[in-house]
């Protein structure tokens, strides 16, 4: 179920009756979020329910049985059970064909032909986001960081809660699970913020991503080769569409979940507005970032080595990082090619030199802050490229034409006049976005202190805006991950 979509606009309203409805029974309003979610969950195959139900059951009973001995080998033999289980199915599923072909054709490269069987597997919607979820609260519980629940609704609605289900963000045990159960209050600030976020969300991913889509298609799918200038522009319209789709996706599961009196973490905080890469990895996909810091590299040692296996460390949870994406070689490179960027910044030791937002205490950036600005985003929208190619060659032809004289050339291609309306909502969404970017999002508080009739103006526009451009739906580039 599209959260852009007919079907979603009837559901939501539905479910949100129901479950205020069942406010003063906490067992039974989280037995329905379950319900509920299961029946978001189901609507695009139900089979794939039997995958999150069993994940529940296996990550329940493993955090149950972790306190219940005080055998290290058997709490260790437990975690790897729950690995094992949670990481075997991720793979089986995203990885299998991917690990067979390549390794038949490893064996062709030394002249041997060996013919494999693929299988025809369709990849369960929202899988990694769920099996990092449900894997990092079995690993807290075996470090001692949370208390496992008994309450097997709390813990199953916290796996499966509807709107970070498919795409996130990926919740912690301890941030999220506690919220299941206490008793929510009917709060309606925090559902009119709810509102005000989902409301930015959708014009996120209608109108910028969804029209920036339709040239990232054209550029990126044609077998007609560009020149380096289109394709150029194509990778900066590729930028601000999963930028759109992804934080806007985020946008509107936080602001969903407010509506039923939920907090889930900042998951996107202004990334194009960072001065390095560094920064830029601490203000995208926040939760994915911090899982592997947490879960991945502060356990093989971070950087409190040597200056090698500080290297090895940044490596291998970039290369992690990109397969994570998915199966396939540019995935992979995109991750090397973010590691080679990042590793000088590390090595100097200046990765934490910008935490505060840009221009933190003045309107406008400085000249040099322009500068890192403008220098990272062109070093990220460049990386998209592997993102977004088809494969490694395919992504090399476009490297190829973009560091050549054909750079210089004018942008052509079929609707280059409709593409440069959408330069115009690009720049318009990032004085906007620039505007409010000291907010965990940036429609939060503008318009607070307008005349009213002006504020809900603003709201008007943004709301016709978004049904003028439903027609051109895309699915969230997320959901394939």
């Amino acid at each position: 179920m599209l959260f852009n979509s007919l079907d979603f606009a009837i559901y939501l309203p539905i479910v949100y009756a129901i479950y205020w409805g069942l406010n003063k029974k906490l067992k039974v309003q989280n037995l329905f979020i379950v319900l509920a979610s299961y029946v978001f969950y189901g609507w695009w195959d139900w089979r794939f329910l039997a995958l999150i139900t069993f994940s529940t059951f296996i990550d329940f009973f493993v955090g149950l049985l972790l306190v219940k001995t005080a055998l290290t080998q058997k709490k260790k033999l437990l975690l790897i059970v729950s690995i094992v289980t949670n990481l075997g199915l991720l793979g089986f599923f995203k990885y299998y064909n991917f690990f067979v072909l390549n390794f038949s054709q490893a064996f062709l490269f030394f002249g041997r032909n060996i013919e494999v069987d693929t299988l025809k597997i369709i990849l369960p919607v929202g899988i990694s986001f769920y099996t990092f979820q449900t894997l990092s609260y079995t690993i807290d519980v075996y470090r001692g960081k949370v208390n496992p629940t008994k309450d097997f609704f709390a813990f199953s609605a916290f796996v499966c809660f509807f709107p970070q289900l498919v795409a996130g963000p990926i919740e912690r045990a301890t941030n999220f699970l506690p919220q299941f159960l206490k008793k929510r209050q009917f709060d309606y600030d925090l559902g009119i913020d709810g509102l005000r976020q989902i409301l930015w969300g959708l014009f996120k991913k209608v109108v910028i991503a969804d029209n920036c889509a339709v040239f990232v298609n054209l550029i990126f799918n044609q077998s007609i080769e560009y020149s380096g200038s289109t394709y150029f522009l194509g990778a900066v319209f590729f930028a601000f569409q999963i930028y759109g789709d992804f934080s806007g996706y985020t946008d509107i599961a936080i602001g969903t979940a407010k509506l039923f009196g939920f907090r889930l973490k900042q998951n996107f905080a202004y990334p194009y507005f960072s001065r390095d890469i560094a920064e830029f990895w601490r203000r995208w996909h926040i939760s994915l970032t911090t899982w592997f810091r947490d879960y991945l590299y502060i356990p093989l040692g971070g950087s409190r080595g040597g200056k090698s296996q500080t290297v090895r460390n940044v490596l291998i949870i970039f290369l992690v990082s990109g397969f994570w994406h998915g199966a396939n070689w540019t995935f992979i490179f995109w991750g090397a090619a973010n590691a080679l960027c990042f590793l000088p910044i590390i090595l100097r030791n200046k990765h934490r030199k910008y935490f505060k937002i840009v221009a933190d205490s003045s309107v406008l950036p400085s000249l040099n802050e322009v500068v890192r600005m403008s220098t990272t985003f062109l070093l990220t929208t460049l990386l998209w490229v592997f993102f977004r190619a088809d494969s490694i060659n395919h992504a090399f032809t476009i490297y190829s034409e973009i560091f050549s004289f054909s750079m210089f050339k004018v942008p052509l291609f079929q609707g280059i006049k409709k593409a440069l309306f959408v330069i115009v909502l690009i720049f318009a969404f990032l004085l906007v976005e620039w505007h409010g970017r000291k907010q965990q999002f940036a429609l939060a508080k503008i318009g607070f202190t307008w005349y009213r009739p002006f504020r809900l103006a603003l709201y008007y526009v943004l709301i016709i805006m978004i049904f003028w451009y439903s027609g051109n739906q895309q699915e969230f580039i997320y959901f394939q991950f």
